[in-house]
């Protein structure tokens, strides 16, 4: 990057967290530094394990059509590994049975697809890909506690060993990129070098969730799909999913409400907190499917963007990404594809010829890239009830723009014109202007509502 990365300097990049997105950075950055160091505070499993700084570890993860395609353009060949370790590959709307907005979608020929294997399967086979490249060093069990430098340039990054009595030390960097998550220290680090951090966007239903294992047996019900999903809404608040994790038929259960409604975390009441559901079907699934984990919440669902991309007093060198930059509410399964889609744009934006790639610049291309996904997560979210924060103040287009997505959600769930427009855009294919194509518009506006099944569609149709 021309403002920081000089002539005659070291060309070092460091990258802090070694989670998906600062792997997928290291990545990219290995192709225009001389060396990349991955700053990570865990220790790194050497298998497919959780690990306690990916604190939705133990939850459900997909991987929509826009991640893999970025994943295997970062990645030649990814998905064909993933795929040979026995992530699930789910079709849509084939394969899931599907409850929204007060009716069951149809299950029509399939338009999309997305992945269902655990994410520290995915995250590892990432690691394992990204630190083969000897270009890339890991520094594990080490926290990075602030910069150095100015607030016109960082210089490098201040690092501590994890435990008691660790003096820091300094690590010198032509370029820092933050990857550590929606816990990001970020704003005190800025203020160390006497800089500005940026304005933070929130948006925060007080949704949470809770998840546990289950293995499917005989007696679940009798269904050719693969999953359930139930989709909560402002007029019903509960939401359900049930996927395949790929082994011994074991399967991810999520249950969701918002503030005041949160699943409970004992193991009975979790399966009573599923006949809150509209609909039975799940709840009749859980009684007949055998429990092999415990419970685990999740409560910190606020949608966050970082707005690096106004005015302010801040560093060249310094750069944000994943959701150190824009976090999202977990429930809508865009964080992993969001950010391979957010390495790609910065691959793309440190080679644009056309342009020279200072900081400001790149730091908005990161934003764009996480755009689409904060208007579908942000979007769905501000109609919720009790929703909070700045994000979800009314603007001037919302209830116009409210009312046209509202007859596409109707009309997606028989139309299967208008379901594979509005599924592009929810899998990151398409941009959000195709729901508003001339023929899909036609439909949305003037077409009867398809029909939509009253009862769940247990068999797919054809």
């Amino acid at each position: 990057m021309a403002d920081e990365w000089g002539r005659g300097t070291a060309r070092h990049a460091v990258v802090v967290g070694g989670s998906l997105s600062g792997l997928l950075t290291a990545r990219v950055l290995a192709d225009h530094a001389e060396r990349v160091t991955v700053v990570e505070r865990d220790r790194l499993p050497e298998e497919p394990d959780t690990r306690p700084g990916v604190p939705q570890g133990r939850h459900l993860h997909v991987l929509v059509e826009g991640g893999q395609r970025a994943l295997d353009e970062l990645l030649p060949g990814f998905m064909d590994e993933l795929r040979k370790l026995g992530a699930p590959k789910i079709a849509m709307p084939t394969d899931m049975v599907q409850w929204q907005n007060g009716r069951w979608l149809r299950r029509t020929a399939a338009s999309a697809h997305f992945y269902s294997g655990p994410r520290a399967q995915l995250e590892w086979l990432v690691r394992r890909r990204v630190l083969a490249d000897p270009r890339i060093e890991l520094v594990e069990g080490t926290e990075t506690v602030g910069l150095t430098g100015t607030a016109a340039r960082v210089t490098g990054v201040r690092l501590r060993g994890r435990g008691a009595g660790r003096e820091s030390r300094v690590l010198a960097a032509d370029l820092v990129v933050d990857a550590s998550g929606r816990s990001t220290k970020a704003a005190e680090w800025l203020a160390g070098i006497g800089a500005e951090a940026p304005h933070e966007e929130t948006l925060d239903t007080g949704l949470a969730y809770g998840s546990r294992i289950y293995r499917a047996t005989d007696a679940v019900p009798d269904t050719d799909g693969l999953g359930y999903y139930v989709v909560p809404g402002p007029d019903q608040p509960y939401g359900a999913v049930v996927v395949p994790l790929g082994y011994d038929g074991h399967h991810m259960v999520t249950l969701s409400g918002l503030r005041g409604q949160e699943p409970p975390t004992d193991p009975e009441a979790f399966e009573e907190y599923a006949k809150l559901l509209p609909h039975p079907v799940v709840s009749r699934w859980l009684a007949a499917a055998e429990p092999v984990s415990g419970v685990h919440t999740f409560r910190n669902t606020a949608n966050i963007r970082r707005r690096y991309d106004r005015p302010g007093r801040r560093p060249a060198g310094f750069l944000a990404t994943g959701d150190a930059l824009c976090a999202f509410n977990p429930i809508y399964g865009q964080g992993m594809s969001v950010a391979a889609i957010g390495a790609v744009a910065l691959r793309e934006a440190l080679a644009d010829p056309r342009r020279t790639p200072t900081t400001r610049r790149v730091q908005r291309a990161l934003l764009a890239a996480a755009r689409q996904a904060w208007d579908i997560s942000a979007g769905a979210d501000k109609k919720m009830p009790g929703a909070t924060g700045d994000a979800a103040r009314p603007k001037p287009l919302d209830g116009a723009v409210g009312w046209y997505l509202a007859r596409v959600q109707e009309r997606s769930m028989g139309d299967p014109l208008v379901g594979d427009a509005f599924r592009e855009a929810l899998i990151l294919t398409a941009p959000l202007s195709r729901l508003f194509a001339p023929a899909v518009a036609r439909a949305v506006l003037f077409s009867p509502a398809g029909r939509a099944p009253l009862e769940p569609q247990m068999y797919r149709e054809g």
